[in-house]
């Protein structure tokens, strides 16, 4: 485990991550219904409010329990359309974006440990720590927010994939330092 458990495990994981924009792409009719409720209840209650609240069929203005029933209508259609997008924020801003970018780390960590001159066991160090801290952290944001696992937010909580991550990237950086060759100097 010297960097070539990084690069693949960064792959499949990628693919991994990388696949929620599907699962993403297969929310948009939800949101597209929504998003016409909420245009069809609004309508009446913007030409309402442009006519000074006038009722279009009678001409005459409109009593108090026809506006909050309008209003009513136009929260609830709003509101509607807000929580056809919570699961797309939710996926976006959590396991797929941190999920990628920790993909990507892997990669690159895995490449920068395969050239550097140091101990076998530093290396491996470093690896282990930049697997567990991305399973750790995008890791149970995909299965909280994926797959509604609520202890795995118990585990999120804790912080402990954040500082594993930093870690390592301190770590590479301090292996960097020793390890990278004045070869081509």
């Amino acid at each position: 485990m010297t960097g070539r458990c990084n690069i693949i495990f960064g792959f499949f994981y990628l693919v991994l991550t990388a696949a929620l924009g599907p699962v993403m792409v297969n929310n948009l009719p939800d949101i597209s219904t929504a998003q016409q409720g909420k245009q069809a209840a609004m309508a009446p209650l913007q030409l309402a409010a442009d006519s000074g609240f006038e009722n279009q069929e009678t001409l005459e203005p409109m009593t108090d329990g026809e506006i909050a029933r309008a209003n009513a209508k136009a929260l609830l259609a709003l509101n509607a359309q807000l929580n056809s997008l919570a699961p797309n924020t939710a996926i976006k801003g959590g396991p797929h974006a941190h999920g990628n970018l920790e993909a990507l780390l892997n990669i690159a960590v895995g490449l920068v440990l395969l050239v550097l001159t140091v101990g076998v066991r530093f290396k491996q160090v470093i690896s282990a720590i930049f697997i567990l801290g991305t399973l750790l952290h995008s890791g149970v944001l995909y299965l909280g927010v994926v797959f509604g696992m609520g202890w795995a937010f118990t585990v999120l909580g804790t912080g402990i994939g954040p500082v594993l991550i930093l870690l390592g990237l301190a770590l590479a950086g301090i292996a960097s330092v020793m390890g990278i060759s004045n070869k081509a100097e």
